[in-house]
């Protein structure tokens, strides 16, 4: 069951929430981008998700909602490290940046449409079930609440430094669902 909560906060509270609006400024400064070109990179990631998340879906009921999550997970986990490293070293790292967003979003999808499926494969009994999708969206709440937070904190030290985190986070959920899952 944690695998579940995990994975579903990896991938949706990388939607944007550590990138949180009080930084923005600070990267359109250094990316020398418009406000809009900076919302881009906070939105490409959903659109990207919302157009392969159907297709994700099908996937992990037509072969493995673990492998799908797995997946979904390193895609997430390598589109940020990728983003991260475009802001340190890439020349037009704007376009590097938004280009690991998309694939962010890409990797996500694979993990939206698993989740609550996987808990109904996971319980059998009704009342099992509801604990399950209970605890998973009381963690996705949580999540909503301390992303930004946690994303703007890091974001002090300098913009960037959240894209490196969703690496982290990924990673040990990949792990975790690896070896338990």
């Amino acid at each position: 069951m944690g695998f579940i909560i995990d994975c579903h906060n990896s991938a949706h509270h990388d939607t944007g929430q550590f990138h949180a609006d009080p930084h923005l400024p600070a990267m359109q400064k250094a990316l020398g981008i418009t406000p809009f070109q900076a919302s881009l990179i906070i939105t490409s990631y959903a659109l990207i998700a919302i157009i392969f998340i159907p297709i994700a879906g099908y996937l992990s009921d037509r072969y493995s909602r673990k492998a799908v999550m797995l997946t979904g997970l390193l895609l997430v986990s390598a589109a940020g490290a990728w983003a991260g490293f475009a802001a340190l070293w890439a020349e037009n790292s704007y376009r590097t940046i938004l280009l690991a967003r998309l694939v962010q979003g890409l990797g996500s999808a694979g993990c939206f449409p698993v989740v609550l499926p996987l808990v109904g494969d996971l319980f059998k009994k009704d009342e099992e079930v509801s604990k399950g999708l209970g605890l998973v969206e009381t963690a996705n709440t949580f999540g909503k609440v301390l992303s930004p937070m946690i994303g703007s904190a890091l974001a002090l030290w300098t913009w960037y430094i959240p894209f490196f985190a969703i690496p982290v986070v990924s990673l040990l959920s990949f792990f975790y669902g690896f070896v338990f899952a």
